[in-house]
């Protein structure tokens, strides 16, 4: 039995690049920059003062006064770009539809501002000054679940949490409950806001963001540049509607893409440190091929994981060399968290919708700040300016903390 196609019908992304998909992506293959100094608290004692931040929000565009002060920041994104998504989809939640539609979202560290408020709280004045709405603020699937509410939701509901992979399984996931015959359509991809004093401080202490770049924000993320010091944290949403194919062509959707393929695997190596082989990584693209039933000669274009830290982008680019061989110089390679910073939790769901527009648009996107290649990190990395590039197939790749790791396969819509 043939199993359903998956395809994407919709598109929404609210990132440091911009408000709306359409902003972020003509900021994106413009080379622009998305990052700045810290404004969302005082960082002047930090040691790493940069961010990409989402300027200018404001959430009662999409909900009520009352509803907002009851979402934590990341809650609030999700419901603001659920609707831009419904939006850019024209897809209409029915009596008929409302059980075959799941919510399936990666959420990396969920609520963290509101953990970070309410415990001040406490300690000042006590438990009794605690709300009621902290628990249901703070909750990773909250995101996932005001969707529902929103729009009237009643297929599954449910986050992944898997670090920085959490919005790629969350896709993973989707897709594959779709090919299962579960569910009909699916919101999927990530949302994060953890641009706060705890997570700053929690990053900084690990080594793990950049810190020499505080005067120049705009080129303190420079994956797979010999000068790069570590990643710049972001916050955003990235989200996609998939459906099975059939369904969105009898409602007369447009069509960004079509997922293909799923793969994922573990390091099973260190808590915080990849695989010095690269194999987790390696495994994770190879499972995604084969669950497309491609060879990997067949994909042109991958949106790298390329965080912008001395041993990460080593590694995946290691990584890339085994999986493709000699073709491994032929890929088009994307680094865009140059420009947004790393949303942590969201980062697969804004960097798969950048593959699929990169797909439909023919447009690779730039890897900005590449200056001073890394001599092991000798690919094409598409440096500091967009390229026209017709793709059939592409991959984007996610890899988080513990080990975990997600890749998903795309193709080019062309029906």
């Amino acid at each position: 039995m043939e199993r359903p196609r998956v395809v994407i019908t919709g598109l929404a992304g609210l990132t440091p690049l911009g408000l709306d998909m359409a902003t972020t992506w003509k900021r994106l293959i413009a080379s622009e920059s998305g990052l700045g100094p810290i404004t969302l608290f005082d960082a002047s004692s930090y040691d790493s003062k940069v961010a990409g931040e989402v300027k200018d929000f404001d959430p009662t565009a999409y909900v009520s006064a009352k509803q907002a002060r009851h979402m934590d920041r990341f809650t609030q994104f999700a419901a603001a770009a659920s609707s831009m998504l419904f939006e850019d989809a024209g897809f209409t939640v029915t009596p008929d539809n409302e059980h075959t539609t799941a919510v399936i979202m990666g959420v990396g560290l969920g609520g963290l501002r509101t953990i970070e408020i309410y415990n001040e709280k406490l300690l000042k004045s006590g438990p009794s000054k605690i709300s009621p709405f902290m628990i249901p603020m703070l909750i990773s699937n909250m995101g996932p679940g005001e969707i529902g509410i929103k729009h009237g939701i009643k297929g599954p509901n449910l986050v992944t949490t898997s670090a920085c992979a959490s919005a790629s399984h969350a896709l993973g996931t989707a897709y594959s409950e779709i090919v299962l015959g579960r569910v009909r359509a699916c919101i999927s991809g990530g949302v994060e806001a953890t641009v706060t004093p705890l997570g700053v401080a929690g990053f900084t202490a690990l080594k793990a963001l950049s810190t020499h770049f505080n005067d120049n924000p705009t080129q303190a993320s420079r994956p797979f540049d010999a000068d790069r010091d570590g990643f710049v944290i972001g916050e955003g949403c990235g989200l996609l509607l998939l459906e099975r194919l059939e369904d969105a062509k009898e409602r007369g959707a447009k069509i960004y893409a079509e997922i293909v393929g799923y793969g994922a695997s573990c390091d099973a190596y260190h808590m915080t440190a990849p695989d010095p082989e690269g194999t987790g990584m390696e495994w994770a693209m190879r499972n995604a091929l084969r669950d497309a039933g491609l060879a990997p000669e067949a994909i042109t274009h991958i949106n790298a994981h390329a965080t912008s830290t001395k041993q990460g982008d080593v590694i995946e680019t290691r990584a890339m060399k085994k999986v493709f061989g000699d073709h491994a110089k032929n890929l088009h390679i994307s680094a865009t968290k140059s420009m947004t910073g790393h949303l942590l939790g969201a980062a697969g769901g804004i960097e798969a919708c950048f593959t699929a527009l990169a797909l439909k648009e023919e447009i690779v996107p730039p890897t900005i700040n590449l200056s001073n290649p890394d001599p092991e990190c000798d690919l094409d990395y598409t440096a500091n300016t967009a390229r026209n590039v017709a793709c059939e197939y592409a991959l984007c790749n996610s890899f988080g903390f513990g080990g975990t790791n997600a890749t998903i396969v795309l193709k080019k819509w062309t029906d």
